[in-house]
């Protein structure tokens, strides 16, 4: 079995809407990590979806990455009923 590091799952942020929650989480792939925000229905049905967020900006740890996602998730406003993300404009 490989030895890979838990990345503060206990620690992750959460934040819940209508009908899913939304939490903080991280995507690992080529040259570092991204940040993400993984939404699931409340209802417990199906696998989480993932959403890459901040496109374009890698993280050399998971640890950062989740620094990032978290930040970001203070700015999301909504998941709609598909589980689409939608952010806080700049003039909210």
């Amino acid at each position: 079995m490989a030895d890979f590091p838990l990345a503060r799952t206990c620690n992750m942020a959460r934040r819940q809407f209508a009908h899913h929650e939304a939490v903080s989480a991280v995507v690992p792939g080529e040259g570092g990590y991204s940040a993400a925000v993984a939404v699931k229905a409340l209802d417990g049905m199906g696998a989480p979806q993932f959403h890459k967020i901040l496109d374009g900006q890698k993280f050399k740890t998971a640890s950062d990455a989740d620094d990032a996602a978290t930040l970001q998730l203070e700015c999301l406003v909504d998941v709609d009923e598909e589980g689409r993300l939608s952010w806080a404009t700049a003039a909210n």
